[in-house]
């Protein structure tokens, strides 16, 4: 083997190490910001959930208002 031809084997070597180094920080990089969408994700579903309970404790609260106005409405009814 030719010494030229050594160089060329170990110029394609080092890339190629160059090229496995970069990807695994691309992977790194990668896993980091699929973490930080995860944790992202299941504060907005959980920020989901706190609206939901807070809709339907407005939903009640409007229904026993609707309730005691109609109730209100009816007592001034009897009263005429």
């Amino acid at each position: 083997m030719s010494l030229e031809m050594l160089e060329k084997l170990e110029a394609k070597v080092q890339m190629a190490v160059d090229t496995i180094s970069l990807l695994q920080m691309e992977i790194e990089e990668l896993k980091e910001q699929n973490d930080s969408l995860a944790n992202e994700a299941q504060a907005l579903r959980s920020g989901r959930e706190d609206l939901e309970q807070e809709n339907h404790k407005l939903r009640d609260d409007h229904q026993a208002w609707q309730e005691r106005v109609r109730a209100l409405l009816g007592k001034m009814e009897h009263v005429e």
